[in-house]
Order: structure tokens, then C-alpha cells, then sequence
């Protein structure tokens, strides 16, 4: 008896080509990544990639970001010709510019799917979503059902009765979407062979970077439940959110994660991509492989502290930097610092401790140590009419700093109310 099909898939997501950080472009990196990634697909003997959205970083990618996307699909089907290619759109890719090319890239093995198809009727043709993956015989070892980033229009409406027995629209449309395609992959299964899906959401308790990531579909109250996708997936390769990890307790419902960190806070990640294997209509091991760091993110004073302006001068004076790499691949330096009193020329403090050294200030967090109070909360029941200016001006300066306002900042005060008086 021959031995049933056995596969191995690459899966990625969250690559957000063309974006920039703080400013600062980073097409380098991404070349650095895709070239990496290359490597990978032909020394891990990969047999198909799946890309789970979030392609690009917007609905508009610049030339660069599509010209570094177009030459890795023809790199890569050049070095590896029977590697199948699946990539589903994410929330910030535009479906349809994705899928305009599809008539060429389909001739060239690799499927791209920005929305749901719909037949002559309008009506969603499921099977148009299943896609074969051939395994490393030649033959079909896996159905991937390439699900997108699904929009509220995109689900099916509920009834009446439905609403009232206090179904969310959202959801229970998401799992209907997922139960037609698991069901036409099933339709297309051969004895041996995995069903796997796609997808671009927001999964219930899944961990997300707050400066990078918006809450899709709905927002967090319209989370997926992890049993939308049906128990019979051997694999479900998920993209949207940027730290990997599973889903609950399946272990096959995964977040590969983005491949770079998208912004500062995402720096600790341990950024990278999936090797999942597949035999006999199973998957039957799942490892990470992590992605270098092409540009390095240096936190000062780090792990979401803050420290005193003259500490962080001085640590930016003793940051050890490399004097030999290219302009393009400094590091990038957030400096986060804690403030007693006001400081209005801290940022070109900073910017003068890194002038003329390889290193790039991508950004300067600030956080007041006043008491908060808001004004109400801080002054006594009282007329306003019964408040001086200075005594308004004191609290709100108590609100936001330590301690009293210096003598000139008063007096420069004083100057501007006794214009304004003049002035009435």
C-alpha cells in the first residue's frame, strides 16, 4: 500500500510592507526579512507558504512595498517551483488590489484570495476557497481553505428570531462563514488528506500590542470564540494579531505573529514564522523559527519604565553603537522618561546625545508626575468667579508636575495675564 500524502507548511502573517516607524521607512528591513524567508523555504524543504494577511501595511502600498512582495513571489517559485502559495487578505490590505494580479500569479502556482467569491447570483461559492497543496511526492496532501479578513458585510444575516434568542450577528455570521468553507473543503477531501484554514480576526483572550493593532470586527466585545472553526481542522493559520501564540487549549488554531516588530513595545516578541507538518490527514508537529532582528530597538531606560531626564542622558551617552552599519540599518532609540517639573528642551537634549552617532530617535515618552486631580477634584466647592488666575494656573501646574512652578515660569505667567487684562 503506498503511504498516504505527508506535507510540510510555512506559515507567516502580518508583514505589513511599506510601513514606516515613527517616520522612518523600512524597506531594509523588510528586503532583509524576504531574503531570509527565501532561505528558509528551500533548507526546511517547505511545500507550501501560507500568508495570513496584513500583506501590506495599507490599501494604498507604495511602489517599493509592491515591487519587494511581486519579486519575492518570483523568487520564490524560481528557487522552489513546486512550492504552492496561498496569501488571504487582512484588514489592512486592499481585497481587491491584492487579487488584481491573480490571472498571472494563479499560471504560477501561487492563489491569492482578497474576498469572499460569489457566484452569478451574488450568493458565496465556498468552493472557490479551496485550494489543493501538494506535498513533497507530488501528490495533493492538504485542502487549504483560504478564508480572508471578513467584513460585516461579508456574513450572512441572522433571523429575526435569532437576535432575539440573543445571538451576536457578528459571530454567529463569522461561524457560518467558517462552516460553509470547512464544509466544501471537507467536500474535497481525499483519504489522508489535512484540512486546513485561513484567517485574518481577533480571537477571544488573544494577546495584542496596543500601539500596532486595531480591534477588527466589531471591536474586542465581538472577539471570536476559538470554536468558529470547526474540530476537524487539522491546522488553522491565523493572522492579525502580532505576538505568536495559540488559541485557548487547540494548539492548532495559531497566530504565526508578525516577522518584525511593528512598533517599540513589540520588541521583546519573539518574532517569527511556523513550520507546521502534516502526515496522514494530520498534523503531527508544530515549530517556531525565529526571525533575526535586522535593526535593533534600544529602550531607555526598557521594559515600559520610565527613569529621570539625567538618567537617560547619560545612558544615551554610554549606548555602545556601531560606527560600521549602513544608515539604513541603525538602531532605533525610544527614550522614556519620568518628569517631575517642566523641561521644554529635553527633546533637544536627547536629539543633541545622539548627534553624529549611528542611531535613530524614533521616539520620546513623556509621563507627568502630578497628582492627576483633575481641577474640579482639587479645588473646594467655590464660585469661579472667587478663583484668581494664579490660583487656576497653581492647580493645574500641581495636576501635571511636583512641587512649585519655577519664579520665571510664574512671572512669564503673570506677563500674559496682565497682557490679556490690557487687552480687554
Amino acid at each position: 500500500m503506498d503511504p498516504l500524502p505527508s506535507m510540510r507548511i510555512l506559515h507567516t502573517a502580518d508583514w505589513h510592507l511599506g510601513q514606516t516607524l515613527h517616520g522612518f521607512a523600512r524597506e531594509h528591513e523588510h528586503a532583509r526579512f524576504l531574503d531570509w524567508l527565501l532561505d528558509r523555504l528551500e533548507d526546511q524543504a517547505v511545500d507550501a507558504l501560507v500568508i495570513a494577511g496584513d500583506v501590506f501595511d495599507g490599501q494604498n502600498p507604495p511602489i517599493p512595498a509592491l515591487g519587494l512582495f511581486y519579486r519575492f513571489l518570483a523568487k520564490a517559485k524560481a528557487r522552489c517551483p513546486a512550492l504552492d502559495i496561498v496569501v488571504v487578505a487582512g484588514n489592512h490590505d486592499s481585497g481587491s488590489r491584492l487579487e488584481a494580479p491573480s490571472p498571472l500569479l494563479t499560471e504560477m502556482g501561487v492563489r491569492v484570495v482578497g474576498a469572499l467569491p460569489v457566484d452569478e447570483d451574488g450568493a458565496v461559492a465556498p468552493e472557490a476557497l479551496v485550494v489543493p497543496l501538494t506535498g513533497r511526492d507530488g501528490t495533493v496532501a492538504a485542502r487549504c481553505v483560504a478564508v480572508p479578513y471578513l467584513r460585516p458585510a461579508d456574513l450572512p444575516p441572522l433571523s429575526e428570531e435569532e437576535i432575539a434568542a440573543g445571538a451576536d450577528p457578528l459571530v454567529e455570521g463569522v461561524r457560518r462563514v467558517y462552516a460553509d468553507a470547512a464544509a466544501a473543503g471537507r467536500r474535497a477531501l481525499r483519504p489522508g488528506e489535512a484540512l486546513i484554514l485561513t484567517g485574518h480576526c481577533y480571537m477571544r483572550d488573544g494577546a495584542l500590542s496596543e500601539l500596532s493593532e486595531r480591534k477588527i470586527l466589531g471591536g474586542n466585545q465581538h472577539a471570536l470564540p476559538v470554536d468558529v472553526f470547526p474540530e476537524d481542522a487539522a491546522y488553522v493559520a491565523l493572522g492579525h494579531l502580532h505576538r505568536a501564540q495559540a488559541v485557548g487549549t487547540r494548539e492548532s488554531v495559531r497566530y504565526s505573529g508578525s516577522p518584525l516588530p511593528l512598533a517599540v513595545d513589540e520588541e521583546p516578541y519573539p518574532h517569527q514564522v511556523v513550520l507546521a507538518d502534516f502526515a496522514e490527514g494530520r498534523l503531527n508537529n508544530v515549530e517556531s523559527l525565529r526571525v533575526p532582528r535586522f535593526v535593533a530597538i534600544r529602550r531607555i531606560p526598557g521594559g515600559g519604565r520610565f527613569t529621570a531626564p539625567e538618567d537617560a542622558l547619560t545612558a544615551l551617552a554610554a549606548l555602545e553603537l556601531d560606527e560600521e552599519l549602513p544608515r539604513e540599518a541603525w538602531p532605533y532609540i525610544e527614550v522614556a522618561v519620568e518628569l517631575p517639573a517642566p523641561r521644554p528642551a529635553l527633546r533637544e537634549e536627547v536629539v543633541a546625545a545622539l548627534a553624529g552617532r549611528p542611531a535613530r530617535l524614533v521616539k520620546l515618552a513623556l509621563r507627568l508626575t502630578g497628582s492627576g486631580e483633575t481641577l474640579a477634584e482639587s479645588v473646594p466647592l467655590a464660585d469661579l468667579a472667587d478663583l484668581a488666575p494664579e490660583d487656576v494656573f497653581l492647580r493645574l501646574y500641581r495636576r501635571h508636575h511636583e512641587g512649585e512652578p519655577e519664579p520665571a515660569l510664574l512671572a512669564a505667567f503673570h506677563e500674559l495675564v496682565a497682557t490679556v487684562q490690557e487687552g480687554a
